[in-house]
């Protein structure tokens, strides 16, 4: 039986590419796709795929945030990090937040099919680049990720409010009146020492919650 995968990826020449790279495998078929990853967990959830491949660098919900969630709410469900980064950070956060798998954008076509197949059978599959940077950090992680003070709601208003949107439109987004969003975006901004808007994007930048790209 073919291995179900769903891509997500804001960029739909690199999802379709994707998919066309993925389906050159005879044992894989691709049944979904998304363009950031509030899309992606919606209908995951609801296709229920043996493996989710996700970007880290998507509008509204990051790879990242998605990967948590996903990993909440269906933890059968195994998930392949694709991502142009390689920072300690970004790695690091994609382990924690319980992905499978981490492979490098630069390497998709060497390792992409490797990597689903390895997931779908329960194994760990990390682009070489991305193991050396793993190694290299072993010992050195003493402290928590700031983003794990955070609640999931606070993630998310993290990242829209980051991206601009006011609390009116991040309301909308999460079914929140902007009252709510104000109050997640305080509590947010307490936890993490941060003093206005200017300084929760550059949390976010440093933090791979959002691309200068």
């Amino acid at each position: 039986m073919a291995i179900r995968v769903f891509v997500a990826d804001d960029h739909p020449i690199l999802r379709d590419g994707l998919a066309r790279v993925l389906e050159s495998s005879a044992n894989i078929r691709v049944v979904g796709a998304a363009e950031n990853g509030r899309i992606a967990v919606r209908q995951a959830l609801h296709l229920r795929p043996d493996v989710v491949i996700l970007d880290i660098s998507m509008p509204d919900m990051n790879g990242i945030e998605a990967a948590r969630q996903l990993r909440e709410r269906e933890p059968k469900i195994h998930i392949l990090i694709l991502s142009m980064h390689m920072t300690p950070e970004h790695v690091f956060q994609a382990l924690e937040a319980g992905v499978h798998g981490y492979v490098l954008k630069a390497s998709v076509s060497q390792d992409i099919i490797q990597a689903v197949v390895a997931v779908h059978a329960g194994r760990r599959f990390l682009s070489p680049a991305v193991a050396e940077v793993v190694a290299e950090q072993i010992g050195r992680r003493s402290e928590v990720s700031p983003i794990e003070l955070l609640s999931r709601r606070e993630r998310e208003v993290l990242q829209l409010v980051a991206e601009g949107h006011s609390s009116a439109e991040v309301g909308k987004v999460l079914s929140l009146s902007p009252k709510t969003v104000d109050t997640y975006r305080s509590r947010l901004m307490q936890k993490l020492h941060l003093r206005d808007v200017p300084a929760i994007v550059r949390f976010a930048i440093q933090n791979g919650l959002i691309s200068l790209s």
